[in-house]
């Protein structure tokens, strides 16, 4: 092998260390490996504070609307007490409301019952008594008396008052028009006296205050001052 051909082998050897060595340099810059750039961190932060920002915000949101519902219902008027409501019930307004309750049931002393039993005497009879009528379990079951109550609750909401209850009537939401029908049922033969409606609450003009007491009582101490510094001269 004369030198010509040995420096041709030597130089591809050495192109091809080269070459190698160029590709696995130009490799680590292009795929740099190490610590993670910090950025993303921050970025990661400043995404968690937006979040946790909105959330504190939606927390405050939160607490305020209920603060102001419970507010709201703080506000809300209160429904009169079914005994203020029957002192003041008109039975001739609840003898027409009765006459969405006839195709059911009867008003009249010994008509006997329809679909309903017979309602003449009902205030304070027990309930699920009435003689020739085919009570549901559940009623009977219920049990005790037709008290201004008890009427109450059925008349609202009956199967809400008495569940499993065959009457499918969806019950009278209003209050004062419950007190109406029952005022005139009252009439039907029972005549029972109303419950005592509460006594109204005293009011300001009625009731004497703390600030008022001390003004009342302003004008007498200067007079007997007046008087005691009269005696002293």
């Amino acid at each position: 092998m004369n030198s010509f051909e040995f420096n041709k082998i030597a130089g591809a050897v050495l192109a091809s260390v080269l070459f190698i060595l160029g590709v696995s340099v130009l490799a680590d810059m292009l795929y740099e490996t190490g610590e993670a750039n910090p950025k993303a961190y921050e970025v990661a932060a400043l995404v968690e504070e937006g979040a946790g920002e909105e959330a504190a915000a939606g927390e405050e949101a939160g607490a305020g609307e209920e603060a102001a519902a419970g507010e709201g219902a703080a506000e809300a008027p209160q429904e009169d007490s079914l005994a203020t409501l029957l002192a003041q019930a008109d039975a001739a307004a609840g003898a027409k409301t009765a006459k969405k309750c006839a195709a059911c049931h009867n008003f009249e002393e010994g008509a006997g019952a329809k679909i309903g039993p017979d309602l003449y005497h009902v205030v304070g009879r027990e309930v699920a008594a009435q003689g020739g009528f085919s009570y549901s379990s559940a009623l009977k079951d219920h049990g005790g008396t037709w008290t201004f109550e008890e009427l109450s609750h059925f008349i609202a909401d009956p199967r809400g008052c008495v569940p499993g209850t065959a009457m499918s009537f969806a019950g009278i939401k209003k209050p004062q028009q419950r007190a109406d029908l029952i005022a005139y049922l009252n009439t039907l033969g029972s005549n029972l006296p109303l419950p005592n409606a509460p006594a109204p609450s005293a009011t300001d003009d009625g009731a004497e205050t703390a600030d008022d007491a001390p003004a009342a009582d302003a004008p007498a101490a200067d007079a007997t001052a007046t008087e005691e510094k009269s005696k002293g001269e």
